[in-house]
């Protein structure tokens, strides 16, 4: 009788105990997933970003030209120049078409592009050039005149 009582009194001991480690498990596991949750940024904001950083990857301004020569008449074959206005070297060398037209994607923000005609000129001239300021995706049309 004695054993019978021991033995039920374990019984009882045994599951305010399992109890108690199945509301332990449950407990960690439901912070675990709070946890995960929290560091998981909303599936809309993630989507917002990727699409922003794929957008500003994309974006360009353009620079959109056409040389013309004295009788205002479109020029063919026209090597163009173009750099920053910051900078000594041309970026980006281009032709003129045979629209005499000739465009340059350059990256999008405040800046400015000096752009010219890289041809022979009399000594103690300037090359025919101009300047073009760039601050969004946009696009700029400008124009090169020759005089010769």
């Amino acid at each position: 009788m004695r054993t019978t009582t021991l033995a039920k009194m374990m019984k009882m001991r045994a599951k305010p105990l399992s109890a108690a480690l199945a509301l332990a498990f449950a407990l960690s596991f439901a912070s675990s997933v709070l946890a995960v949750v929290q560091e998981t940024p909303a599936p809309q904001t993630e989507q917002k970003n990727r699409t922003d950083q794929k957008k500003a990857k994309h974006d360009y301004a353009l620079i959109y030209g056409t040389v013309w020569d004295k009788g205002d008449r479109p020029v063919y074959g026209v090597p163009i120049k173009i750099r920053r206005a910051d900078q000594k070297k041309a970026k980006w060398e281009l032709m003129s078409d045979h629209q005499g037209e000739f465009a340059q994607r350059v990256p999008v923000g405040k800046a400015d592009y000096i752009v010219w005609a890289d041809i022979k000129v009399p000594k103690g001239q300037q090359k025919p050039e101009t300047k073009v300021h760039i601050e969004y995706d946009e696009r700029r049309d400008i124009s090169l005149h020759l005089t010769r």
